[in-house]
Parts: C-alpha cells; sequence; structure tokens
C-alpha cells in the first residue's frame, strides 16, 4: 500500500535511477516556470498543501520520505501553486523549522544526494545569512561525495547556492521578491534586478 506522500515524490523525481538522468528529466519541472506545470502542480496537490501548510501534515516527517514530501508541499509546491502571490512564500517558515529539526537529527543522511538537494533549498531561499552559509557547506559536502559522473550536477547547486549566498550577503533580502511581496526597493536593488540572472 502506498504511502500518503508517495504520489507526491514519484511527481517530483520521476522513474530515473541516477541523479543524472532524475536531474535530466526533470529538472524543467523543478526549476522551469510553466502555466502548465503551475497548473499540474495545482490540481494534483493543491489541498494537500493546504494541509501542510495548516500543520495537518506534521505526522508526516516521522518517516525520512514523508520529511521530505512535507518539506516540498510547504517549499516547492506554493512557488508552483501561488506563483507571483505572497502565498508562494506562505510555507518556508513552517519548511525552515521541519529542516532545522531534522538536520539536528542527521535525518538527511537517509536521503539520497539528489533527495537532499530539496532539503538544502530550504536553506537557500532563506533571506539570512547564517542559514545562506549553511546552505552552502551543505552544498559543498553534496559535491565532495558525487561520483565522478555527477559532479557537474552538484557542482551546479552548489554555484546557486553561492550566487543566492552573495544576494543575501549583500541586500538581506532578495530584491526579486521585493514587488510580490508588497516591499519598496531601493535604487541598487532595482539596477540589480536589471542584471542578468538577478531573479534566479
Amino acid at each position: 500500500m502506498n504511502k500518503p506522500w508517495q504520489p507526491l515524490l514519484d511527481w517530483w523525481f520521476g522513474s530515473a535511477t541516477t541523479a543524472a538522468e532524475v536531474a535530466a528529466a526533470r529538472s524543467a519541472l523543478w526549476f522551469g516556470k510553466q502555466d502548465s506545470q503551475d497548473l499540474d502542480a495545482r490540481e494534483r496537490f493543491a489541498g494537500l498543501v493546504e494541509q501542510a501548510l495548516a500543520g495537518e501534515l506534521a505526522d508526516w516527517a516521522d518517516s525520512p520520505q514523508g520529511w521530505l514530501a512535507l518539506i516540498l508541499l510547504l517549499d516547492q509546491m506554493p512557488r508552483m501553486i501561488f506563483r507571483d502571490s505572497p502565498r508562494a512564500f506562505a510555507g518556508d517558515d513552517l519548511a525552515r523549522q521541519l529542516v532545522l529539526a531534522g538536520l539536528d537529527e542527521e535525518r538527511e543522511e537517509l536521503l539520497t544526494p539528489l533527495q537532499r538537494v530539496f532539503v538544502y533549498l530550504v536553506l537557500e531561499h532563506a533571506e539570512d545569512l547564517l542559514l545562506q552559509d549553511e546552505a552552502v557547506r551543505r552544498f559543498t559536502r553534496l559535491l565532495s561525495v558525487a561520483p565522478p559522473a555527477e559532479r557537474a550536477l552538484f557542482a551546479d547547486y552548489l554555484d546557486y547556492a553561492e550566487r543566492h549566498r552573495q544576494v543575501i550577503a549583500r541586500f538581506a533580502r532578495f530584491p526579486h521578491r521585493n514587488a510580490v511581496l508588497g516591499r519598496a526597493s531601493t535604487a541598487e536593488e532595482l539596477a540589480f534586478l536589471q542584471e542578468p540572472g538577478s531573479r534566479f
């Protein structure tokens, strides 16, 4: 009998086996911005996201795979389902609490390296320099254990973590979120947002 979180994990990670194969097949879903994908996420998982945001799925965290799925519901799914609205970030605080508690227990050690990426992305999404530092440390460690055939993939994840950290070190927040969250941008931030790659 499938666990309640299995459909989400199957949809997110697909059926390929190696990290490189999974990433090649699913990166457009993970990091792309397509209306069709957002709609698919909404139709499949909006109800679970609402339950997660309401704290009704806390028992999922008792299992490593359930913990991972709950992190996805709080961190990744809102960014798709509620894209370009403040609710895109509605699960961030809960996701951070969930991740930090799990990291204290070394729960991520029970996940594959590629699955850990989505645990550490919660830290990378934080507007907090200490958490950004921790994200870079975690992605550095992932790269150090990656097999040769997958080093380029994990090096890319580390590069993104370092770039996110640089933005927080400079602005203490992500300027590309300002408009959605109703925050006034400084002149420096507005200039930065004109640069390629500033919006991730």
